[in-house]
């Protein structure tokens, strides 16, 4: 996805760290976000080490508005999430980071502003900055370490909002300088093989044979093979059969 295309507003209240600051820009522009805004960082602003942090990802910062206030960071936006561990005892909706970053580019798509909180290092978001928003995202961490360090929270967010936003294979194979062999190519490489090992009396006793060679074709079919393997598998077998024949 294009930087310019519509995109939520990482909003970090009070950061504590410059290199907080820096890994959450290197975690937003990782997954295609470079709207950052900085709510009255303890350190001031610009921040060296956050600068140091960011590394190729420094164009976030550069691009960063700092605000005095969360409400003066947000006053554009009409929909606002927070990160928290705890609900707060206030009633609001609770989402799934997925669940969130879908909600979040359905209303970005109809030219909604979104923005998304998140809190100081030392105990997260406050009551005052959590009402002002309108749903909450609850990362599914350990009931025994609930905590999340900023720039981790940052990349999981982001994380989510990349996967609403691009089409992610599940898996794929990268081929080195070949391609998959053709089942012709398969076919005779069962060839070779069945005639070189029914000569040296593999397929023993008889009665066995067309069972054992029935298997060792199934084998072949079952392995994503590509030219390349086809190849060094016939020269395997030839390399073997010169070498017995040597008798060394």
């Amino acid at each position: 996805m294009s930087l310019a295309s519509p995109q939520p507003s990482f909003v970090l209240v009070e950061p504590q760290m410059g290199e907080n600051i820096g890994g959450a820009a290197r975690a937003m522009l990782n997954f295609g976000l470079n709207r950052m805004a900085v709510v009255n960082p303890r350190d001031g602003w610009p921040n060296q080490r956050a600068i140091a942090m960011a590394s190729g990802a420094a164009r976030v910062l550069d691009d960063a508005v700092v605000h005095k206030t969360t409400a003066e960071a947000i006053a554009d936006c009409t929909y606002v999430f927070a990160t928290t561990a705890r609900h707060r005892d206030l009633t609001k909706p609770v989402m799934s980071p997925e669940r969130a970053m879908e909600h979040a580019r359905s209303l970005l798509d109809a030219g909604q502003g979104v923005a998304i909180l998140f809190g100081p290092e030392r105990s997260g978001l406050e009551n005052h900055d959590i009402a002002l928003a309108d749903a909450i995202i609850s990362v599914p961490v350990s009931d025994q370490f609930a905590s999340l360090n900023l720039a981790q929270c940052a990349l999981l967010i982001a994380y989510e909002w990349r996967r609403q936003t691009t089409e992610i294979l599940p898996e794929s194979v990268t081929l080195a300088k070949t391609e998959f062999a053709s089942k012709i190519e398969i076919e005779k490489l069962g060839d070779h093989y069945e005639q070189r090992m029914d000569t040296a009396g593999f397929f023993f006793p008889e009665a066995k044979a067309i069972g054992m060679k029935l298997n060792l074709r199934n084998m072949w079919s079952r392995m994503p093979l590509t030219k390349a393997d086809v190849q060094i598998f016939h020269g395997m077998l030839r390399q073997m059969v010169r070498w017995k024949e040597r008798g060394e």
